[in-house]
């Protein structure tokens, strides 16, 4: 392998890392700030609040894109795979 074909898999490795985490990030980020907004309206300061809405906020995206995460992870070993194969 050379040097271009290996920073080609990191580069296709560092992508495939963003776009299986980046609706997770954003939906927690989102959900945190609402609570947040939430607790700074009604000056509850439990840190424990904001665990649970986070949670079943990240179990919703799971449940929704949990099929189309498993075929990128899938397509991408398949890809790998072929490059090791030959």
């Amino acid at each position: 392998m050379s040097d271009l074909q290996i920073m080609d898999i990191l580069y296709q490795t560092f992508q495939l890392s963003v776009r299986l985490t980046m609706p997770f990030l954003l939906v927690s980020m989102v959900v945190g700030v609402l609570i947040a907004i939430f607790q700074a309206a009604t000056q509850i300061n439990e840190q424990t609040l904001t665990f649970v809405p986070k949670f079943l906020s990240i179990l919703a995206v799971m449940g929704f894109l949990g099929s189309s995460i498993l075929t990128m992870l899938q397509d991408f070993v398949r890809q790998m795979m072929s490059l090791m194969g030959g």
